[in-house]
């Protein structure tokens, strides 16, 4: 499936395809890395919900066409 990422930082966007055994954090790993961010900083979000790494793409609602958002790891991060 199809999936579009958004750099919530920036607006930017990125498309993705994705296989419903890839994980969220595999997600995060290849849209962190596009934009030269710390892949361990950033979690995605899809809607107000914030997606398990280690959750398989099936395990989520995701569809065709959906867009997840690239933030900042709330409970984590350098602070």
């Amino acid at each position: 499936m199809k999936l579009s990422v958004k750099d919530a930082e920036t607006g930017n966007k990125i498309s993705m395809d994705v296989e419903g055994d890839n994980t969220v954090e595999e997600i995060v790993e290849s849209a962190a890395n596009y934009w030269n961010k710390d892949p361990g900083a950033y979690v995605v979000r899809f809607g107000k919900k914030v997606l398990g790494g280690q959750t398989s793409i099936d395990g989520t609602k995701l569809q065709d066409g959906d867009v997840v958002e690239l933030i900042p790891d709330p409970e984590g991060g350098y602070w």
